[in-house]
């Protein structure tokens, strides 16, 4: 890797630390990045995994506040995304990878169009949202979250999109406490999916090292002042950036 691609790498790492903590779907900055650097898909895959680890560690330290009082809705969560993003780790070494570079384009356009219609979700959550219900979450979210760790063990591009959708319409609760729980369950996937990948996989420790060290500066950002930021204008980045990661695909 040169010293401008190192850069590039660290840089991504940055914005996808900072996006992740804000909506979610960092892993459409730095997935492409991996690949337009010469690291085969599944590594990059598997060293985006280690390295955003950090940035979501970040991430849930900058939402501790919002995180005092859930213990409870925590634990059960949790361990739905645990559970979740052990398989789909499991998934992913055990798939040929034919099936990856397959798959992978189709979950990167649908996190694109997850990217895309988020704020228009989250109108209708909103308008949706009626008091009561169980506090800690249903077995329909339980299940949703489990299929969703599932997903981001395998991939993990926008879960947190996702995630903030299915508690935003299932929890009566304010979306930053939401958002909160969200950046603890995506860390907890990435952790689970990490550990795992380190005895099954090939890591590329320069890629993830570098994305590790920009994803713990944007995580820390992302909480701080990343709700300033035009969402706009990060939806943009997110889609081009994803755009190009597809193409890149398609055609290797």
């Amino acid at each position: 890797m040169t010293l401008w691609e190192a850069i590039a790498v660290l840089v991504a790492g940055v914005g996808a630390g900072m996006i992740n903590v804000i909506v979610g779907s960092g892993t459409l900055i730095t997935f492409p990045v991996l690949l337009a650097v010469g690291i085969p898909p599944v590594t990059a895959n598997v060293s985006n995994s280690f390295g955003l680890v950090p940035g979501s560690l970040s991430g849930v330290i900058g939402y501790r506040r919002e995180l005092a009082d859930q213990g409870r809705r925590l634990l059960r969560l949790g361990t739905a995304s645990l559970l979740g993003g052990l398989v789909g780790a499991l998934l992913l070494i055990k798939l040929p990878k034919g099936a990856f570079d397959a798959i992978v384009p189709a979950l990167i356009l649908l996190a694109l169009v997850l990217v895309v219609v988020q704020p228009r979700v989250a109108r209708a959550v909103a308008a949706r949202r009626r008091p009561g219900g169980d506090p800690d979450g249903s077995p329909v979210l339980l299940a949703g979250v489990f299929l969703t760790g599932i997903y981001g063990g395998y991939f993990g591009a926008a879960q947190g999109v996702l995630l903030l959708a299915l508690m935003g319409m299932l929890l009566q609760e304010d979306l930053q406490r939401i958002n909160a729980v969200k950046n603890a369950l995506a860390l907890i996937v990435n952790a689970v999916a990490a550990l795992f990948f380190l005895f099954t996989s090939t890591v590329n420790w320069t890629a993830a090292g570098l994305i590790a060290v920009g994803s713990l500066v944007g995580g820390a950002l992302g909480a701080k002042v990343g709700r300033r930021l035009p969402p706009v204008a990060l939806r943009a980045v997110i889609v081009v950036v994803g755009l190009v990661a597809v193409t890149k695909l398609l055609l290797s």
